[in-house]
């Protein structure tokens, strides 16, 4: 099959699965977006922690990638990550995000905005601790999003902490730690039929959090 503007033009979906009207959503957000987490994970949905994270450069240019979810409470919703990244840089410049979580098996999207702050070191220590070692030195050897020459330069990076490491453990390196995304603006989103999709918006608004109906 030959992937033509025709093709992708009629490749479409009818969600129909469930509805979403303002009575079924808690009036706080991050409660909601719990409940509706819970849903993912009891749907046994492949890696439901799987966000997109868009952040922007010094020129206002969008940039986006996948990240994992690694923390949601009522402070906002954490990540962890090299402050050196491209992400960290951008966060560094200008500390606002938009995340989004899709959940096609549910038909449900939820868009979140919100400042970002760095995690304090402890936190990030504690976290950094409980991951597996090959991760704990894949975090410490990766110069991440900056040019190398081929695959052997980090394959070599790796064996040589590897024998370094083999009686002491790893410990987090200074330039890697957590962020946490402080919300702003939190909108979940469930499929209907004929693209006349539920929207429920909420916006902090002198920290009160207001919810809204938006059309599709």
């Amino acid at each position: 099959m030959q992937v033509t503007n025709e093709f992708l033009q009629n490749l479409r979906q009818d969600y129909k699965s469930a509805s979403l009207d303002e009575s079924d959503v808690d009036e706080d957000p991050v409660v909601q977006f719990q409940k509706w987490f819970q849903h993912a994970v009891d749907a046994q949905i492949y890696e439901p922690n799987v966000m997109t994270l868009a952040t922007a450069d010094k020129a206002g240019r969008p940039d986006a990638r996948i990240v994992l979810l690694k923390g949601v409470d009522a402070d906002g919703f954490r990540f962890f990550t090299n402050y050196l990244s491209a992400k960290g840089k951008e966060l560094k410049r200008n500390p606002y995000a938009a995340l989004v979580f899709f959940w096609p098996e549910l038909e449900r999207q939820v868009r979140i905005e919100g400042t970002v702050e760095k995690l304090d070191k402890e936190t990030s220590e504690a976290y950094f601790n409980t991951r597996p070692i090959a991760s704990q030195i894949g975090a410490v050897v990766s110069p991440q999003s900056q040019v190398i020459p081929d695959r052997t330069f980090l394959e070599e990076k790796v064996e040589e902490l590897k024998a370094k490491s083999a009686d002491k453990g790893v410990a987090k390196p200074a330039h890697w730690g957590g962020y946490i995304v402080k919300p702003t603006r939190i909108e979940f989103w469930q499929g209907r039929r004929s693209r006349l999709h539920d929207r429920i918006n909420f916006e902090l608004i002198k920290g009160i959090w207001t919810k809204t109906r938006l059309a599709p």
